[in-house]
């Protein structure tokens, strides 16, 4: 399989995840996501929810659909969102909210290290 093939495979992983992914915070896991927003953030935690997974599944669509001349820029736009929603998952942990089987403070900590992760493949799966 060439680097190509592994490209085109981890962005349309991407893509879809993200879509899975806001469509789970339309319906079936609305409650575990609400887990996930911090205190300050000034709307209600359920609308919060709502409108992530809108962008989500606009994101996610976004990552399969675009253009490859529009891909580097569609890869920074996903990166900075992970970034975005970063601190989401940094309330969970300091608040010791359990959601998505993280029911520990070393599972929601080790949940810390992916956020970089999906960043990078943002990043690295939508180069042009």
């Amino acid at each position: 399989m060439n680097a190509e093939n592994i490209k085109t495979g981890s962005r349309l992983l991407l893509g879809a995840g993200l879509v899975l992914a806001g469509i789970s915070h339309l319906t079936f896991a609305r409650k575990d996501f609400q887990a996930q927003v911090p205190y300050w953030v000034p709307l209600d935690k359920d609308d919060t929810v709502l409108y992530s997974g809108i962008v989500e599944i606009t994101l996610g669509s976004a990552i399969l659909l675009t253009p490859k001349k529009y891909r580097g820029t569609v890869g920074k736009i996903a990166a900075g969102f992970f970034t975005a929603i970063f601190p989401g998952n940094i309330s969970q942990y300091t608040h010791h909210r359990s959601a998505f089987g993280l029911d520990t403070d070393g599972k929601r900590l080790a949940r810390l290290f992916f956020q970089p992760a999906l960043v990078f493949w943002a990043l690295k799966s939508m180069e042009v």
